[in-house]
């Protein structure tokens, strides 16, 4: 029997392939050690130089170990954040400002010109696209150069790629030593195995350091050139792509020269390298440098604002990188806030004007500040000083001598030049403000008195604009939020309200003829009378139109003067005592608290908390946090439901009765119609508000608007003290705030108050108070007759001519027994603005 032929595997060829590899191997490697090991006993030579090579081989393994363990990782670059500043845009979106330490902007790939990219190519790394990370004929001329000037002090070329240099802007820092050039080296080759050469360069074209605290090309683009990136011309990207090599010397004066040549060598690389025509590098090589040594303002000057809005941010999500992902200064936050640039350079200029009215010709008195000029550098402490102004031609500068009537003055970028009209009080170091004359400069006064203006919107407590002063570069003290002052009679309309709610009408016959208040045992009663013309009984609107104050107490009293500071308090304004001289503005708040509060009243009595922040986005859009947090069921459906459109519901709290609060509101129309505000009668709008005017005087206010928006403004001294005589919030402040309006009246709304539900409008006579039903309101602001707010079933009896005899009547009583009080031994003070138990500056005029 036969026996059968086995059958090879089906991997028969691979095996035989393999196991013929193995011999070979084997083969090779067994020659290899038996020619070592007779060439090792044979030759004293030999072992030297194995011996030499085999240390070497360790000791470079054992420094390569020792670099190679502490190196950060490649792999972070995957996840790498480029540190951001934060941009703050306004209510419409457009960037008004930026928070940054550091000029950065981080752009895709894609977003670069191609052109700008080769500029860099050529300048920097022309084999970038061919190499694994390091370059090593350059890093060999590296060496040679390092050992070239090995001692002189001077310090070698580079000789890194741009993979290197991302690996040391990065990750490693800028020490300049062989240590970490080897890293650099080391790092360079794991990057190349993480990223993409699109990704390498990404990170590079966005980090590389190009002066002028400019980190990345779009930054050093609008340092250098004020444009973007796809609007340079070539010579510009030519003269960007020179910057890495020394950033802080081709942009500087005097060395104009020195960076045209630089540039030209980058275009003679682009050339040669193909990426440009020669006719296109004569042409770009023809060009100056064209660098432009004054950036236009991309920042709306609302610097009270904006500071507001950056202390918030702080507050909320850190400062610096290490405080978090979303920090202010390093996490790229996008800012929405309600900034409205119209009405903030309005507000800007309105209150300086007022400043400036109210100062008129008064002398110059005192130096913004004072430096010592002895040494020589004022230039740079100038420099490095936060003084600067934005108004008009005026500029911040130093006086460098003065002899006599002459003196010359000196300026931040090391100019001088002849200053004229010398005030006696001024010397040499003092830190002044002036404006051109002629060949020189002439001296100029900022207000010793300052002040403040905020404009909310009604509605929602957005503040749309926020002047905290004259100029924020001169003092930062924010007088709108940080000031605290006294409201004077702009508190008056809140002690109103609590007389409404506690039973009392606008037609509520109030005596203002006197006011007494028992002072103790040893004092007695005092007794006040109401100003000349104003005695006699009258109803609620006219104590309010015409801010009398013996009319506020008595309402004050008669509602109890705890509810009145509990109405306050709910209101925000501040938490006061419950004494009579409350009633006409003791105690201390701010001008924003007060324009929220007035807010309040516009909006049906729901109060607002003031936001200058809409929303916060990180980097990529997320929103982070927002001021209206109010949610819309159903705002987000796939189909339609059927049902009415989804709203969102009422923001704010309600903190007065809505009726109140609509009452309130109509009576100040009055103040500006025929009260203490007429100033701002002539606009034409449906306006409401209240001046006011502390004892001394001492400080000067007017807050009001329309239903939609609400603006305030207050004029004082930062250490208070008598203004004059002549200075009411109807003369000075009421006037700020119509230029305001002028100034932008387009954004303010014309139509009528929206009354709540729950008030009846009635006819009635504006002397007396009675309702009227055989006459009709008129446009004239003395009519006899006009529209009053009422709550149900509070409505006023009708008017008749036996009201005018009994109104005589009692006029005439109410003198007879003032003068039989007198003579009974009653304490009556003639001066209405004192009140018992007031400290001599409290209290409201106006």
């Amino acid at each position: 029997m036969t026996e059968p032929t086995p059958t090879p595997p089906q991997d028969a060829p691979a095996q035989s392939a393999w196991a013929y590899l193995r011999f070979r191997v084997n083969r090779d490697i067994g020659m290899a050690l038996a020619w070592f090991r007779s060439k090792w006993a044979q030759s004293r030579l030999f072992r030297i130089m194995a011996s030499l090579a085999g240390a070497g081989l360790a000791l470079w393994i054992a420094v390569f170990v020792w670099l190679a363990s502490d190196l950060p990782e490649a792999e972070t670059l995957l996840t790498y954040e480029t540190p951001l500043p934060t941009q703050v845009r306004g209510y419409d979106g457009g960037i008004v400002h930026s928070y940054a330490r550091e000029r950065r902007v981080q752009l895709q790939y894609a977003d670069f010109p191609q052109k700008l990219i080769e500029a860099y190519l050529a300048a920097e790394d022309k084999t970038f696209f061919s190499h694994g990370g390091v370059d090593f004929l350059g890093t060999a001329n590296a060496v040679f150069d390092y050992a070239r000037k090995a001692g002189t002090g001077e310090r070698a070329v580079g000789g890194s790629t741009i993979t290197q240099q991302v690996a040391k802007n990065l990750l490693l820092g800028d020490e300049y030593s062989v240590t970490r050039k080897l890293k650099e080296m080391i790092l360079a080759g794991r990057i190349e195995q993480v990223l993409t050469k699109q990704e390498i360069l990404e990170l590079y074209l966005n980090e590389i350091p190009l002066g002028r605290r400019s980190f990345g090309v779009q930054a050093a683009s609008r340092a250098y050139f004020d444009k973007d990136v796809d609007d340079l011309e070539l010579h510009e990207m030519a003269f960007l792509a020179i910057l890495p090599k020394a950033p802080e010397r081709y942009g500087r004066k005097g060395q104009e020269q020195a960076a045209l040549e630089r540039r030209n060598f980058v275009l003679n690389q682009m050339e040669a390298n193909g990426f440009i025509t020669g006719s296109e590098r004569r042409a770009a090589a023809a060009k100056p440098l064209g660098i432009v040594t004054q950036r236009r303002e991309r920042s709306v000057d609302a610097g009270y604002f904006l500071e507001e809005v950056r202390r918030e941010l702080i507050e909320r999500f850190g400062e610096n990188a290490e405080d978090g992902a979303n920090s202010v200064y390093a996490g790229g936050l996008w800012v929405r806030t309600s900034l409205d640039p119209q009405i903030q350079l309005a507000a800007r200029d309105a209150l300086r004007e007022g400043l400036l009215r109210y100062h008129g010709g008064r002398a110059w008195t005192k130096p913004i500040a004072t430096i010592d000029v002895r040494e020589g550098n004022w230039a740079s402490q100038l420099q490095s000083s936060p003084l600067g102004i934005s108004y008009r031609d005026w500029k911040i500068g130093v006086v460098t001598s003065r002899s006599g009537t002459s003196a010359r003055i000196g300026f931040a970028d090391g100019n001088e030049a002849p200053l004229y009209g010398l005030p006696d009080a001024l010397k040499t170091g003092h830190v002044i403000a002036a404006s051109p004359s002629g060949n020189g400069w002439n001296v100029r006064t900022i207000p010793e008195a300052q002040g403040a203006l905020v404009v909310q919107n009604a509605q929602y407590g957005r503040v749309l604009a926020m002047q905290g002063g004259f100029d924020n570069r001169l003092s930062d003290f924010n007088r709108a939020t940080q000031a605290m002052r006294q409201p004077g009679s702009t508190i008056k309309p809140f002690v109103y309200a609590t007389g409404l709610d506690n039973g009392m009408t606008p037609s509520t016959q109030i005596d203002n003829s006197r006011f007494c208040y028992y002072q103790g045992a040893n004092l007695g009663e005092k007794c006040i009378r109401g100003g000349p013309g104003g005695g006699g009984q009258h109803p609620m609107r006219y104590g309010l139109e015409q801010s009398q104050n013996i009319m506020t107490v008595q309402i004050g009293m008669s509602a109890g003067m705890p509810n009145v500071v509990s109405a306050i308090a709910k209101l925000g304004i501040g938490k006061f005592d419950p004494y009579p001289s409350t009633a006409l503005g003791a105690g201390e708040t701010t001008l924003s608290k007060m324009v929220a509060a007035y807010s309040a009243l516009a909006n049906h009595g729901r109060l607002n908390q003031p936001t200058v922040i809409d929303y916060v986005q990180d980097r990529r859009g997320k929103v982070l946090w927002r001021a209206d947090m109010r949610e819309c069921r159903g705002c987000s459906m796939a189909k339609w439901d059927g049902k009415p459109m989804p709203r969102l519901g009422l923001k704010g709290t309600q903190a007065m009765d809505a009726r109140t609060a609509f009452q309130v509101m109509h009576m100040l129309r009055g103040a500006v119609s025929r009260g203490t505000a007429t100033v701002l009668n002539p606009l034409g709008l449906p306006l409401f508000g209240k001046t006011g005017t502390t004892t001394g005087p001492k400080d000067v206010w007017f807050i009001g608007g329309t239903q939609q928006m609400i603006a305030g403004a207050y004029v004082g001294f930062d250490q208070p003290r008598n203004m004059g005589g002549y200075a009411f919030g109807g003369t000075i402040s009421a006037p700020i705030i119509k230029s305001l309006i002028e100034k932008t009246r387009a954004k303010w709304s014309d139509l009528p108050p929206v009354a709540p539900q729950g008030v009846r409008m009635v006819r009635v006579d504006r002397r007396s108070g009675k309702r009227v039903l055989d006459g009709w309101p008129t446009d004239d602001p003395k009519s006899a007759i006009i529209w009053e707010a009422f709550k149900p079933d509070t409505e006023p009896e009708r008017y008749t001519r036996q009201d005018e005899i009994a109104a005589r009547r009692n006029e005439i009583l109410q003198l007879i027994r003032a003068g039989r009080q007198s003579a009974a031994g009653a304490v009556v003070d003639d001066n209405p603005d004192a009140l018992p138990g007031m400290a001599e500056e409290q209290g409201g005029t106006d």
